[in-house]
């Protein structure tokens, strides 16, 4: 599914955070708004904290156009997801043959003229496959769909070939075989891309895709978890004060 120009760097990583909270967040396609709102019921403070996506920024959502007003808040980090590997390719005209992008939730890339739509692609190229945070309690490792190795340091240690990426970006084997095993030398591993009705947790790798993006019948919440206590963040359990004025000016 990848060709070599789109293929992300692998890890990048961040120290602790000794002011405030790290918070993850699972899929978002193209739902700032609702995340908007999430962010403000924990009382998320821009200044101190920093927010975390494990990739899905785009697609499906109303407003996935404005992806690049999120990427540029200084405290708003993301990796690689599938749906971003679909705007790479075909927003930079290389269009994967055997995905219909629209069919995925894409049209909206194709409402915007053609420098718009190269902007975006070339931005969300240079995001990397992998976030590693460091913890009070060790390294949080995260990745969007599933990680292909056991061992954590593999990211570092090998030269990920397109089975590898396309594994963590693409697949769900780890979660469909309800894969207790443990990933080593980090942890904890935290993913989106397979929706849940509720966190779960297979050994030390969290799934925190709850479908905040859904609509409908089938409409979930965003899950924001505290990357320090591998807790979900509740309005109850906030203890910083809320920077409302900030968030407002959020994108809507």
């Amino acid at each position: 599914m990848l060709r070599s120009s789109a293929t992300p760097k692998q890890l990048v990583r961040f120290s602790a955070n000794h002011l405030g909270r790290d918070l993850a967040v699972g899929d978002i396609h193209g739902c700032f708004s609702r995340l908007q709102a999430a962010l403000a019921a924990v009382q998320f403070n821009p200044i101190k904290d920093r927010l975390f996506s494990v990739g899905d920024l785009v697609d499906r959502g109303p407003e996935s156009h404005l992806v690049l007003q999120w990427l540029d808040k200084p405290w708003f980090h993301a990796i690689r997801g599938n749906h971003e590997q679909m705007v790479v390719r075909t927003a930079l005209g290389d269009p994967m043959p055997d995905v219909d992008h629209c069919q995925q939730g894409g049209e909206w890339l194709l409402r915007l003229t053609e420098g718009e739509r190269r902007t975006i692609g070339e931005r969300l190229a240079c995001l990397p496959l992998a976030f590693e945070v460091q913890t009070a309690l060790g390294p949080v490792g995260m990745v969007h769909a599933d990680f292909p190795s056991d061992d954590w340091e593999d990211i570092e240690r090998f030269a990920f070939g397109e089975g590898a990426v396309d594994c963590c970006l693409w697949s769900r084997e780890r979660y469909l075989r309800r894969d207790e095993r443990p990933v080593t030398n980090v942890r904890a591993v935290v993913h989106g891309h397979t929706a849940v009705a509720k966190v779960e947790t297979l050994g030390n790798v969290h799934f925190i895709d709850t479908g905040g993006w859904r609509e409908g019948a089938r409409r979930g919440h965003f899950t924001l978890l505290d990357l320090h206590t591998l807790l979900p963040c509740t309005a109850a359990s906030a203890s910083l004060p809320s920077f409302a004025r900030e968030l407002e000016g959020a994108p809507h």
